[in-house]
């Protein structure tokens, strides 16, 4: 057997701090990281779950991994991932995911949080946690994430983020919690390009904005350059009509230069018909970018829905993350960071054309394709 696949995607979290006391190693962590991310990639969602794959397993990985004392036990597993820093573990995880990521300019970095449902710890006194997480656009990979106890956090969480992440030549894209004068200004520091949801969050910003486009539109636009752009969807007695107006007349709004460099106002119109019932929903942004190309605009836009689609979507169809009860010390984000590393690495393999629950489902039954997975990580 082909024991790089494993081995190199263990490499990548070699330099990861062992919490425990030398006295109380019965197992080594590297054993320990490669059946929890094999076993979360096959379809486990818990500890109990990871230390039955390993048992079932244990032939197999007795064949790359050293094992001095067998499979660990649910309980091992459980507090030895509860004491894991977690920062430690992003920061390999980010090594990891850099050597792996293609770093194209004008590529889409979309950055959103989500809850994890069942870590509330209402016994204890712990909130939910909040993920907020880097998803591009061009691998359909997680790039980086870090917790917060709620969503209002947010803010604070998003420049943490920013901070760990190469985004030198790219597009983010925020929803209205990240539209935020110093988020702005430190994406351009980095060498990224902007474009952040609005809502009435933002007070005169957003209402002036809606009001700049309300009047162009009541008067056709005249004296005011736009740019605009549009594109249809539609399938199983479903219409979608977007269309997107880009202007780069900022130079009315007085706090213009408190948004780095701002060069477009954006408004999108949403129109949705199903089985004869249409509806329509407006949206407004801000972005760094010029407003002349409108069609690229809407594709950012666009774009950042993946994040919903595709990356919270699978992790709550995909990997249960809602269902998951985790809560000990800091197990319950590491958890979260295994099922990234799983999706990511599901995501990669395309050959097998099914969607990730199949593919876990496959990895679990058949080792070369286990294998062939895990390739993807180094």
């Amino acid at each position: 057997m082909d024991v790089q696949a494993p081995c190199g995607l263990l490499r990548a979290f070699a330099e990861l701090p062992d919490p425990r006391m030398d006295r109380t190693k019965r197992h080594r962590l590297d054993d320990i990281l490669a059946i929890a991310i094999c076993a979360v990639i096959c379809g486990a969602d818990g500890w109990t779950q990871v230390a039955l794959f390993g048992r079932s397993k244990i032939k197999w990985f007795k064949t790359f991994l050293a094992l001095p004392n067998g499979i660990p036990s649910h309980d091992t597993f459980g507090r030895v991932f509860a004491r894991i820093d977690p920062t430690a573990f992003e920061e390999c995880f980010l090594k990891w995911i850099t050597a792996l990521a293609t770093a194209s300019p004008g590529r889409l970095v979309a950055i959103d949080g989500k809850t994890i449902r069942r870590s509330l710890d209402t016994a204890n006194g712990k909130a939910a946690i909040h993920m907020v997480s880097a998803w591009c656009g061009i691998n359909h990979m997680v790039l980086g994430q870090v917790a917060t106890d709620a969503k209002s956090n947010e803010i604070t969480a998003i420049p943490r983020l920013l901070k760990l992440l190469d985004i030198d030549g790219a597009v983010v894209t925020i929803d209205a919690a990240g539209c935020q004068k110093k988020i702005a200004r430190q994406i351009v520091k980095q060498g990224g390009d902007y474009v952040l949801q609005l809502k009435g969050n933002q007070g005169g910003l957003h209402d002036e904005t809606v009001m700049l486009f309300e009047q162009c539109l009541r008067d056709d636009c005249r004296g005011i350059a736009y740019h605009t752009a549009s594109t249809t969807d539609g399938g199983h007695g479903r219409i979608e009509q977007r269309r997107i107006w880009a202007t780069a007349e900022v130079a009315w709004f007085a706090e213009r230069s408190k948004w780095k460099n701002l060069q477009s106002l954006i408004r999108i119109e949403a129109q949705r018909t199903i089985n004869g019932q249409t509806s329509r929903e407006y949206r407004y942004y801000i972005s760094s970018l010029p407003a002349n190309d409108a069609a690229k605009l809407m594709d950012y836009i666009r774009g950042h829905w993946g994040i919903e689609n595709r990356l919270h979507w699978s992790l709550d169809v995909s990997f249960r993350e809602d269902d998951r009860r985790i809560r000990q010390g800091h197990a319950a984000e590491n958890f979260s960071r295994l099922s990234r590393i799983a999706l990511n690495l599901l995501k990669a393999e395309t050959t097998c054309k099914v969607g990730i629950k199949s593919k876990r489902l496959r990895s679990g039954w058949d080792h070369d394709y286990l294998l062939k997975v895990l390739t993807k990580g180094i």
